[in-house]
């Protein structure tokens, strides 16, 4: 298949609003298309060369992009600058003008020929990267160009995600979205959707249907319900489990001891990246493990050494970096406590219940002792009052509160539901957790912010179901004077001309600048209200939700937008006010 193929049907996506319309010209695309491309395409759609566990980045500024721009055009970089500064972006500059480049590329050619700019690095590495992209460039049509220069800086910009795509490929398959569900699942338990469309079309869907976990690939995370009550828990799932909730990075570890000299240690966020990096002084204990291969959960956490107190998530964040790793391990240290087992010596555990892979964690442990890597201590709960009695202690040593889990539940990977639930600590006139937003514009400062140049901003939650984000808030308070700084650079980085197509909000609430939806952050409210204005769980019948005094808390660097509080949990927590 020719790239501008793929390039025109990315063009006429980005032309047209309807997501249904969308799927559909996505499941044309990838049935047209071979295994291989099928599995290239779904990634470039998505703006990546790899799904998220096998991370390849590009590394290019914005200024090296104008310069190959400006060779390819043979122009000054300042007329690409003022071109691009006119156009808000620039994909467009190139889309806008004229050259004898189609060579043909076919999506292999040109897939390759992205992974070797984005594997160019060390001494001379960003002239080797400008030539190589004024290179491809040269070779293929505007249209083409465009979304090549969108891609590698990061601003694809189509306006769906990896759901959209899983719909695409049901399409693909029976003509309709009835396959989704099966599709999805298999995405859940094997989180690479590339490889989901490879093998659909190498193998059918009885091949997707039977999908099963692979150590290297991560399993999309099973998350948590909430109550507001300790007796609503015991009410909805009876006895139960409850183990402490940590306020640290969620972790998902795979080890493969396949090459005994070295084994392979990967850690995982809760958004599917590959954040190794961060804890090489985890993998000494990991090692040590008697395991072939291992997929198990946990969440690390750094704590006071001088005092055992664990800290709070902001200061485990400050690890998320590559550089002096070895000065942030002394400063921060880290435990990492285990809570669950998914797959062990070549056994996938998903469909077990929670009390058989609890005893397969504590086996593994049984003649295993480490002062770094723990199981998370689990206590069982009948009545109302035990789970009451064991929360309070719990917050009282400084956690954040309880997950309770039902003793029989099998482990439903990226699925939320009452199996597990969060039961955490409720502040008088507060909700009783924060909401996770992503930000969508910012508004122009006024009085003593003017010089700022941003006074509030306008966030969003999730609607998986329609894969948009609707406004649920628009927020002045919680920042310091450097705070308001550091996100008017965060959201300049990201800004864009327009309003994203897959973004509601009404013309009344239109920021001043609009944000590219990829930054998550942390909202605490008093309560949620229903709005005639927001966007949030709006639908024909009823009004949507709105945050009442919302206060910026902080940025969720371990999620990603399409883990953010959804629709659905907003209406969850509006109830739960009135339990």
């Amino acid at each position: 298949m020719k790239f501008s193929m793929v390039t025109s049907f990315f063009d006429e996506i980005e032309k047209i609003q309807s997501r249904l319309r969308m799927t559909e010209i996505l499941a044309d695309l990838l049935n047209k298309s071979s295994e291989r491309e099928a599995e290239i395409i779904c990634n470039l759609a998505l703006g990546q060369l790899n799904p998220a566990h096998r991370t390849l980045q590009f590394n290019i500024a914005t200024a090296q992009m104008m310069k190959a721009i400006a060779l390819l055009l043979e122009v000054p970089e300042a007329a690409v600058q003022e071109r691009a500064k006119q156009e808000g972006d620039l994909g467009l500059v190139v889309a806008q003008e004229r050259w004898h480049g189609d060579a043909g590329l076919t999506v292999v050619e040109v897939d390759a020929a992205l992974r070797v700019i984005a594997t160019f690095s060390g001494h001379g590495s960003q002239e080797q990267k400008i030539n190589a992209i004024y290179s491809l460039l040269k070779k293929v049509d505007p249209i083409s160009a465009k979304f090549i220069v969108r891609i590698i800086i990061g601003k694809l910009r189509l306006g769906f995600s990896d759901m959209t795509l899983i719909d695409a490929l049901s399409w693909m398959t029976v003509g309709d979205k009835s396959a989704r569900d099966a599709i999805e699942n298999a995405y859940n338990v094997c989180a690479d959707i590339g490889y989901i469309a490879r093998i659909l079309k190498q193998e059918g869907m009885a091949a997707v249907e039977d999908m099963h976990a692979h150590v290297g690939i991560p399993i999309r995370p099973a998350a948590a319900e909430r109550l507001p009550t300790a007796r609503a828990i015991i009410e909805k799932i009876g006895v139960s489990i409850a183990q402490p909730k940590l306020d640290g990075f969620r972790l998902q570890i795979h080890i493969n001891n396949a090459n005994a000299d070295a084994p392979d240690i990967h850690f995982y966020s809760r958004n599917l990246t590959d954040m190794s990096f961060m804890f090489p002084d985890l993998v000494a204990d990991l090692k040590k493990l008697p395991v072939t291969d291992m997929i198990a959960e946990g969440e690390a956490i750094v704590y006071d050494p001088h005092t055992g107190q664990f800290l709070p998530f902001q200061e485990t964040v400050k690890r998320k970096r590559k550089h002096d790793i070895e000065a942030v391990m002394a400063d921060f240290p880290l435990q990492l406590f285990l809570f669950d087992l998914l797959y062990i010596n070549g056994q996938e555990l998903l469909t077990k219940t929670h009390e058989e892979r609890r005893a397969a964690l504590l086996n593994l442990f049984k003649d295993f002792q480490s002062d770094v890597i723990k199981v998370i201590e689990e206590k069982k709960v009948e009545t109302a009052q035990e789970l009451e009695e064991y929360f309070t202690a719990n917050i009282a040593a400084g956690l954040e509160g309880l997950v309770v889990k039902k003793i029989d539940s099998v482990y439903r990977p990226g699925k939320r539901n009452f199996s597990w639930i969060k039961l955490k600590r409720q502040e008088e006139g507060h909700l009783e957790d924060t909401i996770d937003c992503v930000i969508l514009g910012y508004y122009a400062g006024e009085g003593k912010r003017a010089q700022f140049g941003i006074g509030a901003f306008l966030v969003g939650i999730y609607n998986a179901q329609e894969d948009r984000f609707e406004t649920v808030a628009k927020i002045g308070t919680g920042l310091k004077d450097h705070d308001w700084v550091e996100l008017k650079q965060k959201c300049d980085a990201n800004e864009i001309a327009e309003k994203p197509k897959n973004v509601v909000c009404a013309k009344e609430l239109y920021p001043d600048v609009w944000v590219d939806p990829v930054i998550v952050v942390m909202i605490r409210a008093d309560e949620i209200t229903i709005s005639p204005l927001h966007a949030a769980g709006k639908t024909a019948e009823n009004l949507g939700y709105a945050l009442r005094f919302p206060r910026f808390m902080g940025y969720r660097l371990d999620k990603s937008v399409h883990e953010i509080t959804t629709d659905q949990e907003i209406k969850q927590l509006y109830q739960n006010q009135f339990a």
